[in-house]
């Protein structure tokens, strides 16, 4: 049989809260036929976001009857190569973390698990990409960082959460494949946002405008490109999980 048509055996979806929360949720509404995995909505940046996954565990005793559960962290991120564009969907085969270590001679790294990863990736035939995630601590809003960050940790996309909740969950011996869609290309500028996020991992209305009413086109760029992703990404979820 074509992995394609076989069902991911996914019992619980990670995304950060907010639009891309939204679009997941529209994509698992459209999927009947099969039981259908567990949505939980995770904070921004890898301190919020390790804080509630450490949480829940110590919190959620009945897992799905798939033991160890099936985990697939699905949102946003940006290129860093151009290589990807926006709307690209990528598979993550690791992921690795800004290290302010100087000293440290490798970069930090977690894997993903390759089984599952591949069955998402057969899924999702060819128009998924296989990369190397980066994640940071604050959004990279500059073009000329993101290609300098691309190139100096071989990595292909950026985002806040991945390296965090691998670090968290792996332990524990959960399957984790990760899947995002590109909503900010490597070749232009975005507005500056990290003030916007508070330190509980949501975000604040008020600065997140500011930030975009400092800098109109580069916000028009990039509301149009989160828009483009999300719709992407509401795709790739019934594609995923449909029969």
């Amino acid at each position: 049989m074509n992995l394609s048509q076989l069902t991911i055996p996914v019992t619980i979806i990670l995304v950060p809260q907010g639009a891309e929360y939204q679009a997941i949720c529209r994509g698992i509404k459209q999927i009947t036929g099969r039981p259908l995995p567990l949505i939980l909505s995770i904070p921004i940046g890898a301190e919020p976001v390790t804080k509630y996954l450490e949480t829940w565990l110590q919190t959620t005793t009945n897992f799905p009857e798939h033991y160890p559960p099936q985990v697939v962290l699905m949102g946003l991120c940006g290129s860093l190569s151009s290589n990807y564009s926006v709307g690209d969907i990528v598979v993550y085969n690791d992921c690795v973390a800004i290290d302010r270590n100087q000293d440290r001679p490798q970069p930090l790294v977690q894997q993903c698990c390759s089984q599952l990863t591949s069955l998402v990736h057969e899924k999702l035939g060819k128009k998924a990409n296989l990369v190397r995630g980066l994640s940071s601590d604050r959004i990279i809003s500059s073009s000329l960082e993101k290609r300098q960050l691309g190139q100096s940790y071989q990595a292909d996309v950026v985002d806040m959460e991945g390296f965090a909740t691998l670090s968290v969950i792996n332990p524990k011996g959960f399957a984790v494949a990760m899947v995002r869609v590109i909503s900010d290309d490597s070749y232009y500028n975005i507005p500056d946002l990290t003030p916007a996020i508070s330190a509980d991992g949501s975000l604040k209305p008020l600065p997140l405008a500011m930030g975009m009413l400092k800098q109109p086109i580069a916000a028009t760029r990039l509301i149009r490109g989160s828009l483009r992703g999300l719709k992407v990404l509401q795709q790739v979820t019934i594609r995923l999980f449909s029969l």
